[in-house]
């Protein structure tokens, strides 16, 4: 029977039992493994999240690449060390990155992956996943960032804004504007009198770019509606362009003027980045002249 139909015909409990087999010849304590909390809910969540081949699979490379070195040899009757204790953070991040970067392109597999990847810590570590993040953006791998952020807000870590921007930014850039839209309303947008500015420019910027014209005015009214005012006049020119577009011109003279400080004079007495319209532009030079 081929290797890869009894690994399928493996049950779960099967595959938890083998690699509890192939930690126990690494000499690792398993005792002390199964003694931190993380440990066995992270365990718990592979018998939920992970197939049965994207375990097996990654259990052996995550086994014959790196655990090897992981083990030190036990010493009298001391406790042996936790896995991957002797490891050094970098290399721990580079095999994950590998590991993602070499996946197929699927849900359960990358979950698997990093399930596996995180068992044997003894804490949550958010701080190692973080730089994961950077380098996948670095390699433009927007899809993995949107998968690893979603994972671990699954395990209920990593609940800031700064997640939540990351998050909006890969859906975008993984032209998944109305995915990111929905996010937003769903853990952002209900609090707009805290949620900070360069959050909110990204999201407005969002919008610009995917010709979502209703939400921005709407997000941007909800702004205002706190008395929330932009930072920087790059916000107001959107705005302002998206009610040129709509056909809403009043709103759109009421914005600028509302908001002319933010526009530093120049030489020839237009605002600094304000784009005129051509009859805006007629009527100051009749007025100049």
């Amino acid at each position: 029977m081929p290797a890869t139909t009894r690994l399928h015909m493996m049950s779960r409990s099967a595959i938890l039992t083998r690699l509890a087999r192939q930690i126990s010849q690494l000499t690792v304590n398993r005792n002390s493994v199964l003694t931190c909390s993380y440990n066995t809910d992270a365990r718990h969540s592979i018998t939920k999240r992970s197939d049965a081949e994207t375990i097996g699979s990654f259990g052996d490379r995550f086994s014959n690449q790196s655990l090897s070195s992981f083990a030190q040899k036990p010493s009298g009757g001391e406790c042996k060390p936790q896995v991957g204790e002797n490891v050094s953070r970098k290399d721990k991040i580079s095999f994950l990155v590998n590991t993602l970067l070499d996946l197929k392109d699927s849900k359960e597999a990358v979950y698997g992956a990093l399930d596996a990847w995180v068992a044997w810590e003894r804490t949550f570590p958010i701080g190692p996943l973080k730089q994961v993040l950077l380098k996948l953006e670095k390699e433009q791998q927007w899809h993995r960032v949107v998968q690893v952020i979603k994972w671990i807000l699954s395990k209920g870590q990593g609940n800031t804004m700064g997640t939540y921007e990351q998050l909006i930014k890969a859906l975008d850039m993984d032209h998944r504007a109305n995915e990111a839209h929905e996010f937003w309303k769903k853990k952002i947008g209900s609090d707009l009198h805290s949620v900070p500015w360069r959050l909110c420019s990204l999201m407005i910027s969002v919008y610009y770019r995917n010709h979502m014209l209703e939400d921005l005015t709407k997000l941007f009214k909800g702004l205002e509606a706190f008395d929330r005012k932009p930072p920087d006049k790059s916000i107001v020119q959107k705005v302002a362009d998206t009610y040129e577009v709509l056909g809403s011109l009043d709103e759109k003279d009421r914005l600028l003027e509302k908001y002319k400080d933010l526009f530093t004079e120049t030489w020839d007495g237009n605002p600094k980045g304000l784009r005129w319209s051509r009859s805006q532009r007629k009527e100051k030079q009749a007025q100049q002249n």
